[in-house]
């Protein structure tokens, strides 16, 4: 039997056909629109059966007992206890003392939209994602300057801009619209700081120095305004702040600072006019500009250069999307008015969205550890590992150990499970219909069908956050009986339902693609416009414009002890074998990548006198860890890639013993955890 479904071992999203025989999935492939000799098979899909049927699962929630061993229990036993100990917290210290942490391993669909009702619900505002260092940050650049993220429209682009991805290895749909687009004849520019498999092909590869990306799109900007390569009619009609950010970008003349991004001139030239005069082009920002010091500057940076280009939702550009009209199911209005977030700092951040919610993570580490702006007693953490995938996890792990009461939600045990005090067993992605928040962006919804039964004693996260709900005394909250139900609720004002939904496995549009949909409704912003200059950011007192003053401060991690700490490191590539800390422990995978590596550049390696496959020790002021080297003529000289999200299997080799979450963009809260000073020794030749 085929199943059509969208896979969600990743972020991806990608549609599938799983093949079951007799109750178990035996097999998945990705639906695809390249032959099958130049499609790009994902590792994880291929190990679909082996991630399902793990011996390593969860197969019953778990609860401690006194001597800190686990006792196998019933999901009424373990729901009863989460719920009692919840209230109880509530009753004492507030409800507000309670946080929700999620990942990204359940997807960011529906689920989350679920926890967010049951905690407004419940009285507490503090439902908190990661998004701080992954894609929301970004979105609230481009929300701040056009009024949504844009999507670029890779098949019909003339010219693609890629900047801080490697879709090949992350995002195999927009892997095969690249090459596609490249078979036509469409040019390719990268930036990125390591020579990745879409640097090699590309027309101009800007290697550019880790986290200085903000001075290299400014420096695009002058080069095309000085030029007169930009679209003088949109920027007159539909922008505000023109002349406030020409005189912003001359400060980031490519002649005077193209050094300091370890770039040259002619490059950053003859990108910027092989972007702004080709006849349609579109930018593909991604994870590279995410867990960077400067990430909401740097990307707005690089939103401009859409507008500038006069590429802003036109066919072959970068498309602001038509969401699909569905119902705001968070109950946000149950709040009580005067109750604010632990993310109090960043208001800005926490409210650009009608429903993505709270993403400034670090700020659940400072009210567990430091009780700013007030304590967190008890936390339920859902489908992430913390304890490996936040920033500084020595202070992430000294919080974990200091809750009262910690419930963590996922498939596998992990460094964050063994501190908590309840584990409940959450199913895979092929065991649980759900709404995928992804397809609900552009007028497409496509089901995220259930594959298999859910296996053992697991149960799916709409479940266990409905059951919850209902323990906490929200019966009315969550009359649901099943997901369908709750997901043909949201849908109603779309008119799309779960039955049609399962007829039309490929998903059904609700509206007609539409460009330049600025000329009759304008802009989602204050003016309507594309604002070059944000009159919202200067009066909360920020710069209007990015980069406004010139600056050019490192953005670096123990930038100025460069001295004792020579070398740059940045986290690794997005594997497609592991999704961060996940499937490390698969056989099949770990065929593929079986160790923790330290790519190094051999210029560097010879100097420290490192050969392929020693082991190696990395510093920073934040700790060590130890890997394998790599002789690696990819990487750029003075700059080592880490493997990341290996801390789970290896607590030796976690990249986040390195990384620093003292400094954080003041709108954002996100670290420069990304790039980071450190220095490197050779421990054991190899033999």
């Amino acid at each position: 039997m085929q199943v059509d479904t969208v896979c969600r071992l990743c972020s991806s999203c990608c549609p599938i056909t799983a093949h079951v025989e007799q109750g178990r999935i035996v097999a998945a492939k990705r639906k695809t629109s390249l032959p099958p000799d130049k499609a790009w098979l994902c590792p994880k899909l291929e190990a679909s059966a082996d991630i399902v049927y793990s011996p390593a699962r969860l197969r019953h929630p778990l609860i401690r007992q006194a001597d800190n061993s686990y006792l196998e229990a019933s999901w009424d036993e373990a729901l009863d206890l989460v719920a009692s100990r919840l209230l109880q917290c509530r009753q004492q210290h507030g409800a507000e003392t309670v946080a929700w942490l999620r990942g990204m391993a359940a997807d960011w669909g529906a689920p989350w939209d679920y926890v967010n009702r049951l905690m407004n619900a419940f009285g507490s505002p503090n439902s908190i994602g990661n998004g701080s260092v992954c894609h929301v940050a970004r979105e609230m650049a481009h929300n701040y300057t056009y009024g949504a993220m844009t999507i670029p429209q890779i098949q019909k682009s003339d010219c693609i801009v890629i900047w801080g991805k490697n879709d090949q290895h992350t995002n195999p749909p927009a892997y095969d619209a690249i090459m596609q687009a490249r078979e036509r004849g469409a040019r390719l520019i990268v930036v990125d700081p390591v020579r990745t498999g879409l640097a090699a092909m590309a027309d101009i590869w800007l290697q550019i120095k880790p986290a200085h990306d903000g001075p290299l799109a400014m420096a695009m900007i002058d080069q095309i305004i000085r030029c007169g390569w930009y679209d003088t009619e949109f920027v007159a009609q539909w922008t505000t702040g023109f002349e406030d950010l020409r005189q912003a970008a001359a400060f980031y003349r490519a002649e005077d600072i193209a050094e300091q991004l370890s770039l040259h001139p002619a490059d950053i030239q003859a990108a910027s006019q092989l972007y702004a005069q080709s006849e349609t082009a579109c930018i593909i920002d991604g994870n590279g500009l995410d867990m960077q010091f400067e990430v909401f500057d740097a990307t707005r940076a690089v939103a401009m250069l859409r507008a500038l280009s006069g590429n802003l939702d036109r066919a072959g550009g970068d498309l602001i999307p038509q969401p699909v009209k569905a119902r705001n199911i968070q109950l946000k209005e149950c709040l009580p008015k005067d109750r604010c977030p632990v993310t109090s700092d960043y208001p800005l951040f926490s409210t650009f969205h009608h429903n993505w919610g709270l993403h400034a993570q670090s700020c659940v580490v400072d009210a567990i550890l430091e009780g700013k702006p007030y304590p967190i007693n008890s936390l339920v953490v859902q489908s992430g590992n913390p304890a490996v995938t936040m920033t500084d996890s020595t202070r992430v792990n000294q919080a974990l150990s200091q809750l009262d009461f910690l419930v963590v939600i996922d498939l596998f045990m992990t460094r964050t499970a063994l501190h908590a005090d309840v584990i409940l067993p959450a199913c895979s992605c092929f065991e649980k219909t759900q709404l995928n928040r992804a397809y609900l962006r552009h007028s497409l919804v496509v089901l995220q069908n259930q594959v298999v039964e859910p296996l053992h004693n697991s149960w799916p996260d709409w479940k266990i956050i409905f059951e919850l709900g209902r323990r906490l005394g929200l019966k009315d909250e969550f009359p649901w009986k099943c997901v369908e139900e709750a997901i043909d609720y949201q849908l109603e004002p779309s008119g799309v339902t779960v039955a049609a939904l399962r007829e039309e496995p490929e998903g059904i549009r609700t509206a007609p693609l539409e460009h330049q949909k600025y000329r009759e409704k304008g802009f989602a912003t204050p003016s309507g416009k594309v604002e070059f200059a944000s009159e919202r950011l200067q009066k909360a007192g920020f710069s209007a414009v990015p980069f406004a003053d010139g600056r050019f401060d490192n953005p670096i991690s123990f930038a100025g002890q460069a001295d004792d700490y020579p070398l740059i490191g940045i986290s690794g590539a997005r594997s497609s074998c592991f999704t961060h800390s996940q499937f490390h422990h698969v056989p099949m995978l770990r065929q593929q990548e079986s160790c923790p590596t330290v790519d190094i550049h051999p210029n560097d390696a010879k100097n420290l006198d490192i050969s392929n496959g020693d082991q190696v020790e990395l510093t920073s002021p934040r700790g060590r860890i130890t890997l394998t080297g790599r002789i690696d003529r990819d990487m750029k000289p003075g700059t080592v890639r880490i493997a990341w999200g290996w801390g789970e299997n290896e607590p030796s080799a976690n990249l986040n013993n390195l990384t620093d979450d003292y400094r954080r963009n003041p709108i954002t809260g996100t670290p420069s955890n990304r790039s980071f000073m450190c220095r490197l020794r050779k421990l054991q030749r190899h033999p």
